[in-house]
């Protein structure tokens, strides 16, 4: 599949797949004999689970961490999962912190709500 191809199924640009193969998300992907680039499965694999990781808001530092140590082997199976348990902890933080503002907003528009209603029983005296 070529880069144009991918970018499309992926909803991501070839810019975005170049610099992932520079900063070595990606290994270096296959090229034809005329030096096009020919995605295979393992790269559309790879792309999937970093364009999953990248939409939870792993960052691209610690996805490159995990990708070198994923291309190293089962030797870095706990390296890996401790990448992926500091990045979950993370990501619940922002979660909690979302909720956490959720919450307030709720609050200020039922305040709002009752400000309206107060007023409006007002108007109708």
């Amino acid at each position: 599949m070529r880069i144009a191809e991918v970018a499309q199924q992926f909803d991501i640009s070839a810019d975005t797949l170049r610099y992932y193969e520079r900063i070595g998300l990606l290994r270096p992907v296959a090229r034809n004999a005329s030096g096009i680039r020919e995605y295979g499965e393992s790269d559309l694999a790879r792309i999937e689970f970093i364009k999953c990781l990248r939409g939870a808001g792993v960052s691209i530092e610690a996805l490159t961490a995990y990708m070198r140590l994923l291309d190293e082997g089962d030797g870095t199976l706990a390296e890996r999962k401790a990448i992926l348990e500091q990045q979950r902890g993370l990501i619940q933080q922002r979660i909690d912190e979302m909720q956490a503002g959720l919450a307030r907003l709720d609050y200020k528009i039922a305040h709002y709500e009752d400000l309206i209603v107060a007023t409006e029983q007002k108007m109708q005296q």
